[in-house]
């Protein structure tokens, strides 16, 4: 059985798109209360609820369909997927809920004990419990995690902190939504899947930790908006542009040649590459398939870091660009 061929989407590239939910939030009321310190307000990665003085909840949730045909590795990148929201805040994950949506009648018992057993080893070395979760019937599988973690109210990392003259850096490679959709389409060989998926799969804990000992200012992590979307959310909370280095943002061996065929660009990559029309100004030396690696929906992707300059020596991953003073969210890439 192909699990990516029982779904409409593959992984992150299946959220609704950025424009799309903030069209839906648009309105809404805002928590009021104190202890409430980060929401939904500047589309941060999770949540963060002060319980004392000393003591922060962070909490999010994150599910998707399949992005790779074996379960066991869809249980992986799902789990290590989730971890990350609470990575990006710089808290440490604790414990976790399984949420399911599979059809025992239609894919079997052991299909989906391989999907539980994948997202358990990954939360295995992570550290964290896996207390319980809830599961529906449904024919389009989805498997994803809640996640709570804690971390010192002062320590919060979020996506607003970010100052003039931070040095942004990227402690993964892109390119996966490329890999995964080819792969879907029977159009990506083994050895470039098993790169993906070993991106995919690596936990975003020694970079958050790295992080927050270069003193980062604001953090997020690259997931289905893809990089631009990604840092456009940060920029735009920080209240700050950005200029972006095309050719300094790694990418997965063998990822940047699929760019140059058309079936291998995912729904969500293509929505978040109209997002991004609206706020980015591309060089014309920026060639087309880097312009769909930089809008590429990535699944359990790296972290994106805004470290101040006289830091950026202990930062983790690739330096990639910078922050500078400008329209809140405008990108420029060069």
């Amino acid at each position: 059985m192909r699990l990516t061929a029982l779904s409409h989407g593959a992984g992150c590239a299946c959220k609704i798109s950025a424009a799309d939910l903030r069209e839906a939030l648009a309105g809404l009321p805002r928590p009021s209360d104190p202890n409430l310190l980060v929401s939904a307000a500047t589309a941060d990665d999770a949540a963060v609820y002060r319980v004392s003085p000393d003591v922060a909840l962070v909490q999010s949730a994150d599910f998707f369909t399949p992005i790779v045909d074996d379960p066991y590795d869809f249980g992986r990148i799902a789990a290590a997927n989730a971890m990350s929201d609470i990575y990006a805040m710089g808290a440490e994950p604790v414990m976790a809920l399984n949420l399911v949506a599979f059809s025992l009648a239609e894919h079997g018992v052991e299909t989906l004990r391989e999907i539980l057993s994948g997202g358990l080893d990954v939360a295995g070395e992570a550290g964290v419990s896996i207390g319980g979760g809830h599961s529906i019937d449904d024919p389009e599988p989805k498997y994803g995690l809640s996640v709570t973690g804690t971390v010192h109210p002062d320590a919060v990392i979020t996506n607003a902190g970010g100052r003039a003259g931070d040095e942004l850096f990227l402690t993964k490679p892109i390119g996966g939504g490329l890999v995964t959709t080819a792969a879907k389409r029977r159009l990506a060989d083994e050895g470039l899947v098993a790169r993906a998926v070993a991106t995919m799969t690596e936990l975003n804990a020694d970079a958050s930790r790295a992080a927050a000992g270069a003193a980062a200012h604001a953090m997020t992590d690259v997931t289905g908006f893809g990089f631009l979307g990604h840092l456009h959310e940060l920029c735009a909370a920080s209240g700050l542009a950005a200029s972006v280095e095309a050719r300094a943002v790694p990418v997965i061996e063998g990822a940047e040649e699929l760019a140059f065929d058309d079936l291998c660009i995912a729904g969500g990559s293509r929505r978040n590459a109209a997002d991004a029309a609206g706020f980015t100004d591309w060089s014309p030396a920026v060639p087309r398939e880097r312009r769909a690696l930089l809008t590429d929906a990535m699944t359990s992707g790296g972290l994106l870091v805004a470290v101040p300059p006289e830091r950026a020596s202990g930062a983790p991953g690739v330096r990639v660009g910078v922050l500078v003073d400008g329209p809140a969210g405008r990108i420029d890439v060069r």
